[in-house]
């Protein structure tokens, strides 16, 4: 009998999208989100791939320095022929993946941000970024690509300004754009060095 009683406040509740909120994908949610405004489980999967490097900022600790480690790898799988022969070319292709993986990373760290949270660690495609600009227009050898890592790992924690300013857009604006500054710090510092010595 008080299970029926409860039948119409249950309806409501539901209608009233009280209940939905339990309707979500387990451990990555956020709460403060209303339901409707969720992307679906297929637009959250895609941008979890892209969000977290392939799933990199899936590792336990230090999700940012192993996003940035895509810069070295990188470099690893560039032969050094093209470096040399193609340097001009093979920078320019660097900056069309920076300005593709900038949008691309508004995106997804957006639609990662609704299920978890402000800013979250497992998403590393700013790191990615900002370890490209960095490198982009670097002549480009073992020393200066782990110097370049080095410098903006850096420049990432200490957020120079106006990064920690920046850090606070909305979305994934403030996710990406904090590093696409602290990259740039680190692009002028490792500049200077790779010109001195």
């Amino acid at each position: 009998m008080k299970l029926n009683a409860l039948n119409p406040l249950i309806q409501k509740l539901y209608g009233m999208n009280i209940l939905k909120k339990a309707v979500t994908v387990a451990h990555e949610t956020n709460e403060k989100k209303p339901y409707q405004n969720r992307p679906s489980r297929t637009v959250f999967f895609l941008a979890k791939i892209i969000g977290s490097g392939f799933f990199i900022g899936y590792v336990p600790v230090a999700q940012g320095t192993f996003g940035s480690l895509w810069g070295p790898a990188l470099y690893m799988l560039i032969p050094d022929t093209w470096i040399v022969d193609f340097f001009p070319e093979v920078s320019l292709v660097l900056m069309g993946m920076i300005v593709l993986l900038y949008f691309t990373g508004v995106w997804s760290a957006g639609v990662c941000e609704v299920f978890w949270g402000r800013d979250p660690g497992r998403v590393v495609i700013d790191e990615i970024v900002g370890i490209f600009v960095t490198l982009v227009f670097i002549p480009l050898t073992l020393t200066s690509v782990w110097l370049g890592f080095f410098l903006f790992r850096i420049f990432d924690i200490i957020k120079p300004p106006p990064a920690r300013r920046a850090e606070r857009l909305p979305g994934g604006w403030g996710v990406m754009s904090d590093d696409l500054i602290a990259g740039i710090y680190a692009n002028i510092v490792l500049r200077i060095i790779v010109y001195l010595f």
